[in-house]
């Protein structure tokens, strides 16, 4: 599973935890990544790794779900 975001290209980034004493110790920020399905300009749905930002600020076009008769 992929850790970048299939719009933005939003990938974990490196920082240092710290501590009472302030020793400092590497960690990782990861992206929030959700999997959502979305439907292209064609009409083609895929399911992708979305960051949470790009879902809210409207990247994302989620596919019309229809009921099953």
């Amino acid at each position: 599973m992929s850790k970048e975001c299939d719009f933005c290209g939003k990938k974990p980034q490196t920082g240092n935890l710290v501590s009472h004493s302030n020793i400092k110790t590497k960690r990782r920020f990861n992206p929030n990544l959700q999997r959502v399905r979305h439907q292209f300009p064609n009409g083609q749905v895929r399911t992708l790794m979305v960051c949470t930002r790009c879902m809210r600020s409207g990247a994302l076009v989620k596919p019309v779900v229809r009921k099953q008769i």
